[in-house]
Order: structure tokens, then C-alpha cells, then sequence
């Protein structure tokens, strides 16, 4: 996750995005301008106005969310009377994955799922439709919570009955080719 400061561009705001969404609203409370999907009322970001009053160190730019960044914005939260809670996941969204299985899919020919040891005591399961993936491989993973580059949002869902828990990534997805 990213958090986004620009201070010629936009002004002393730091921008926590949490989730896209179409149509959004907001709310604001002191320095902390909460934004709103309008659809489902819930809470996709956050703009801290003020920032250099809140954070030691802004960079220009995209900057990784980090433990230390998370304890100042949660700081900020309590010096502006918001009590919304942070529990944000700062692990990584795009890890190197092992296929430790594959087994076809019961309700679709061209679909198959995919155990992927991704390093955690549980394994993903994956269900994938791409045919050059095998058993032994090392594969890229996008975990739930990635963003591709696409835009889309990666969450757990059924494909054709059978829960899927990330995606098995090709260059294209990722944007190298």
C-alpha cells in the first residue's frame, strides 16, 4: 500500500487511497478530509491536509505505507478527534509463489486450481486458467488487496463454484510486455 505527497502539485496533502471506487463523497473533520464511496458508504481514503504539521519525513511521489508511517498517521487520526480505525495489511500484495498442485477444475475444462505456497503457514488457492502454469513452478502472485495495473482489485471470489484467493500473474498482467 501507498500513500501519495505532492506539495507543488497538490499542496501539503498526504493521500491515503484505500480502495477506487466511481462515485465517491466526503466528509471532513478538522484536517482529515475522510473520502466516501456514495454506492456502499464506505471509507475508500483518506487526504490529511496539513501533512508537514503530522509526518517527519514526506517525500515527493509514491511512498511505501510503513509501520512507522502508519504509528504518525494514526497519531494525526487521534490529534484530529477522528476515531476511525487503521487496520491496514502492510504485507507485501505481490509475492513469488510455489504451484505445489494442480487439479482440474470440476466445473469448467479450460480452468484448473492451483495450490500456490506463497510463504505463509496456509496455501493459496488459485484458480487459473492459464495452461503454461505447472506444478514445480515459481510464479508471480497477487495476493488479496493488490492493485494490478489495470486498476482492478484483486479479492477473493468463486470462479464457476471454486473459491479463489489471488491471481497467477503473466508479464502482460503485470505490464512488462
Amino acid at each position: 500500500m501507498f500513500v501519495y505527497y505532492n506539495q507543488k502539485g497538490v499542496g501539503d496533502v498526504l493521500l491515503l487511497p484505500l480502495k477506487n471506487s466511481e462515485s465517491v463523497t466526503y466528509k471532513r473533520n478538522q484536517d482529515i478530509a475522510t473520502i466516501i464511496d456514495e454506492e456502499t458508504n464506505e471509507i475508500i481514503g483518506y487526504n490529511i491536509f496539513n501533512a508537514s504539521n503530522y509526518f517527519n519525513e514526506l517525500s515527493t511521489g509514491k511512498t511505501k505505507l510503513t509501520e512507522d508511517l502508519l504509528i504518525e498517521l494514526k497519531k494525526a487520526f487521534e490529534l484530529n478527534n477522528l476515531t476511525d480505525k487503521l487496520d491496514i495489511d502492510l504485507s507485501p500484495k505481490f509475492v513469488v509463489g510455489y504451484v505445489s498442485d494442480i487439479q482440474p477444475h470440476e466445473n469448467a475444462d479450460k480452468l484448473r486450481v492451483c495450490h500456490v505456497d506463497v510463504g505463509t503457514t496456509d496455501q493459496l488457492q488459485i484458480v487459473c486458467g492459464a495452461p503454461n502454469v505447472d506444478k514445480g513452478q515459481k510464479v508471480v502472485v497477487a495476493r488479496v488487496g493488490a492493485i494490478m495495473p489495470s486498476g482492478l482489485e484483486i479479492k477473493p471470489t468463486k470462479l464457476r463454484g471454486v473459491d479463489s484467493h489471488g491471481m497467477i500473474c503473466s508479464q502482460k498482467e503485470l505490464g512488462f510486455t
